[in-house]
């Protein structure tokens, strides 16, 4: 099946709606939660499923065998609860005030995993999300310009290739087998995505991408090719 973005948007954004915008809402704070919310999509979205392991968000790990592709203990976030995620940033609602979110991204923006490329930021929301007791906060994924995005939001050649790179290059001493396209795809283009584009990369950095994987394993650093999934 093709791959539709537009549908994919707008069930993307029906959804962080449904969640975050539910029946616990106070009918007096409806109006702004919903103002806010949809801000929030616009400028930092689309919504997403999972990001590319090499997404900014998430690379802040020491995992080589299975990709990380969301935020969580395993790349440093602490506290989230109910959380919805953006193409560039996610929103998060704990009921803990907030505190070990915001406290767990402050570390991860002192050690900049990125390297300069992106600043991750973290922010309390004056909005009721999810549920009145819960503090929604927003964490942010700020590119730092030294390659610009596309003109329609999505991320460029010029930074996407790079950033799998850095992922890649440093497992080949210790990896086993390659893994195609096929099965590698979902993970470097993140989700939802289709053959060779997704809600984060264009069809020209996609197939970019897929030029680059392909030269990769067929060098061989990676050992044999394996068909099949993990």
């Amino acid at each position: 099946m093709a791959f539709r973005a537009n549908e994919e948007i707008e069930n993307g954004r029906r959804v962080a709606m449904g969640k975050l915008l539910g029946r616990s809402i106070e009918p007096a704070a409806m109006e702004k939660s919903s103002f806010v919310l949809r801000e929030l999509i616009t400028l930092h979205g689309p919504v997403i499923d999972a990001y590319p392991y090499w997404h900014p968000l998430v690379t802040d790990n020491q995992e080589r065998q299975s990709p990380v592709m969301l935020p969580g203990i395993s790349c440093g976030y602490q506290g989230l609860d109910h959380t919805v995620f953006m193409r560039n940033g996610f929103i998060t609602c704990p009921y803990d005030g907030g505190e070990a979110i915001l406290q767990s991204v402050e570390r991860l923006a002192g050690r900049d995993a990125t390297n300069g490329i992106a600043t991750i930021e973290a922010e309390k929301l004056e909005a009721q999300l999810y549920h009145p007791d819960a503090t929604p906060i927003l964490v942010t994924c700020k590119w730092n310009g030294r390659r610009d995005l596309n003109q329609d939001g999505s991320i460029s050649t010029a930074l996407a290739v790079p950033l799998l790179l850095e992922r890649e290059l440093s497992s080949w001493r210790t990896a086993e087998v390659a893994e195609t396209w096929k099965t590698m795809s979902p993970y470097i283009l993140g989700r939802p995505f289709g053959s060779r584009s997704s809600l984060f990369v264009n069809e020209e950095t996609g197939q970019a991408l897929k030029t680059i994987w392909n030269t990769l394993i067929n060098t061989g650093m990676f050992g044999p090719i394996r068909v099949g999934s993990w």
